[in-house]
């Protein structure tokens, strides 16, 4: 557990998307207007606020997940993946009106680059609902725009976080909100109009000058296997990611999240905390399966001792 300065356990609460993902690793991609046959599928939950809720719950973080799913056979099974790491799921609605958002996912084992399709209806939302209790930090991914809005103006003392993916008018307008936004590649680019060039310097600067122009918080931008830009003291820094044999990254950027958040709930300084997200994102592309390949805390703290 993590404990805040009044020696009380830190709330953690995650809001927004919950989704069944199949997994079909395949050796190569498929050619368009074929048959194929396959020999595997993984399936497990997945969606970024609630994988990074499973991972917190691995952790051994108080950690509370807010979202909707269907009531039905998936649904049922994502509540008990989470239950089974004891996150808090009072607060996953398990609705009649709506089927579990359902995620199919083609990933290429010779390159780890995975292809995936989403299926939510744009009216999938969760009913209002009052907390009870006071969450110390909050990590929202965007998808339930009023009730991640709500919260931020009710519990301004919390430590707020985003996981923004795209860039929606709704996850720019709440990226504007929290203390941090940990956002991809492709959100960062498409705010800003830049294309970052890594053979290029300047156009790293150039984008997170003009995202600090946008948003008055603390900025971190996720590269993939390439790290995290951000600026500590000052200075604009890159943290390189690890180097791993990607099989497949689904799920990878979730993991960084959750990872950023358990290091922001333990107070840590921001650089300690992106190495850990580095880390254990960079470890996840080893296992097919976004949420099966959360690693064990101890197992990162066995192979790099600075977590200890």
């Amino acid at each position: 557990m993590i404990y805040n300065k009044d020696g009380d356990t830190m709330k953690i609460l995650c809001v927004g998307h919950a989704a069944y993902d199949i997994t079909i690793p395949v050796d190569r991609f498929v050619e368009e207007n074929t048959k194929n046959r396959v020999s595997e599928r993984v399936e497990c939950g997945g969606g970024p606020a609630s994988n990074a809720a499973y991972l917190l719950g691995k952790w051994g973080c108080d950690v509370t997940f807010m979202g909707v799913v269907g009531n039905d056979e998936y649904g049922r099974y994502i509540k008990k993946e989470l239950d089974s790491v004891h996150v808090n799921t009072e607060y996953l609605e398990l609705s009649s009106e709506y089927k579990t958002t359902s995620s199919f996912i083609i990933a290429n084992r010779q390159n780890g680059s995975r292809t995936i399709l989403t299926y939510r209806p744009e009216e999938m939302k969760m009913k209002e609902i009052d907390l009870s209790f006071e969450p110390d930090v909050i990590l929202i991914d965007g998808q339930e725009y009023n009730i991640s809005k709500q919260l931020l103006k009710k519990y301004p003392k919390a430590i707020s976080i985003i996981d923004a993916g795209r860039a929606t008018d709704q996850i720019i307008e709440l990226a504007k909100l929290v203390k941090y936004l940990v956002c991809s590649k492709d959100f960062a680019e498409k705010v800003t109009g830049i294309k970052i060039d890594f053979h290029h310097v300047e156009s790293l600067s150039n984008l997170y000058q003009k995202m600090k122009n946008m948003f008055s918080n603390e900025i971190i931008v996720t590269l993939e296997d390439r790290g995290a830009l951000y600026e500590y003291n000052h200075q604009l820094k890159l943290l390189s990611g690890i180097k791993q044999k990607a099989v497949d990254t689904t799920g990878a950027g979730d993991i960084f999240h959750g990872a950023f958040t358990y290091g922001i709930a333990n107070q840590w300084e921001l650089e300690k905390t992106i190495r850990l997200a580095n880390v254990a994102a960079g470890l996840s592309v080893t296992k097919i399966g976004g949420r099966l390949s959360v690693f064990d805390l101890n197992d990162i703290k066995e192979m790099y001792h600075e977590f200890k």
